[in-house]
């Protein structure tokens, strides 16, 4: 179902049109966050080369790391669907949680209590001042989408969730779904 007003936990599908944008081109962003603040979302569907284990040698076991966007780089952000096992997450919506205690989770991880599909960890996320999102939706830059995945969204999202989302949508966006990424190309 697609939505006029974003909301935290909805999802911003990019519109086809957005070609030039290295960091958000065919993403699906999931919002943690909106407010009179601003948004805070994190990038779906673009896993990085890197593993987590790498990032985090304590961590013994080897999780995807995604592009969470382009704000803060350098920072891991995760979600997750596990809050009864980690102190102090924050609810987006339906299930889905953020952030919490960072030790707790590689104990956990470490010991098998979390496992990938209970768990999505990012490198930066995807940030918006007061009103910015607003006034990209008003240039047509993002399709927002309600999450009827809810908490299954962590295992859902994949890099072919954006053609997925054009398929969903219907109409001009399914010619979409099969145009190369940079059109300029075919």
């Amino acid at each position: 179902m697609v939505s006029s007003t974003p909301k935290k936990g909805h999802l911003l599908i990019a519109e086809p049109s957005i070609i030039g944008d290295v960091a958000f081109n065919r993403s699906v962003v999931l919002l943690a966050e909106h407010n009179q603040e601003g948004s805070i979302g994190f990038i779906l569907n673009k896993p990085l080369e890197f593993r987590l284990n790498e990032l985090v040698p304590d961590i013994k076991k080897s999780f995807k790391v995604y592009n969470g966007g382009p704000v803060e780089q350098d920072n891991l952000y995760f979600i997750h669907k596990v809050p009864g096992l980690i102190d102090n997450s924050i609810e987006i919506s339906n299930g889905i949680y953020w952030g919490g205690d960072f030790e707790t989770i590689i104990d956990l991880i470490n010991n098998g209590s979390i496992q990938e599909e209970d768990i999505k960890f990012f490198l930066g996320y995807s940030g918006w001042e007061n009103m910015q999102l607003e006034k990209e939706l008003g240039s047509n830059s993002w399709v927002i989408s309600e999450n009827h995945y809810q908490s299954s969204i962590i295992k859902k999202s994949t890099t072919h969730f954006w053609k997925e989302k054009m398929m969903e949508l219907g109409g001009d966006y399914v010619i979409w779904s099969n145009a190369p990424e940079n059109p300029s190309l075919n």
